[in-house]
Formats: structure tokens, sequence, C-alpha cells
């Protein structure tokens, strides 16, 4: 039993060892260098434009137009006089 469990741990360390080196060799070839790409020039022209104001642009002396007309109800008390202490 032993003997079968050691038989597959080489087997596993060798292919993790072959795969290193096979990633190795691969990148290696791949490090090679290439020829330096042929280098333009263009040149781009920008405008810019006045930009007025929408219905929704927020004045801090205007008020707030985003402002929702329905008001929450209060919380619910309990009337004067009547505590609830939580026994029975």
């Amino acid at each position: 039993m032993k003997a079968n469990r050691l038989a597959r741990r080489r087997l596993a360390a060798g292919v993790g060892a072959i795969a290193i080196v096979a990633m190795g060799t691969l990148s290696a070839c791949a490090g090679e260098k290439k020829e330096a790409p042929e280098t333009t020039t263009t040149t781009t022209t920008t405008t810019t434009t006045s930009v007025s104001p929408s219905e929704k642009a927020i004045n801090p002396t205007g008020g707030n137009k985003f402002t929702p007309s329905v008001k929450a109800p209060g919380p619910q008390t309990a009337l004067p006089g009547n505590v609830n202490t939580g026994g029975g």
C-alpha cells in the first residue's frame, strides 16, 4: 500500500518537473526580439463648445426642485398614562 502511494508521488513529481522545464523552454523561445515597428505621427484637432444649463441643474439659491411632495407619517406613540412594561 505504501509502495503504491510512493510511486504515485514520484510520478506526480516527475510530471511536475517536466511541466516546469517545458514552460521554461517555451518562454525562452518566445523571448526573441523582433524588428521595431515603423513609427508614424498623427495630429488631432479638438473643438470646444459651450454647454447651456439643463432644466435639472442644481441652483444653490433657487431652492431644491427635486424635493418630493409626499411626507412620511410620524412615528406611533403610546397614549399618555399607558405604559407597556412588557410583562404578562
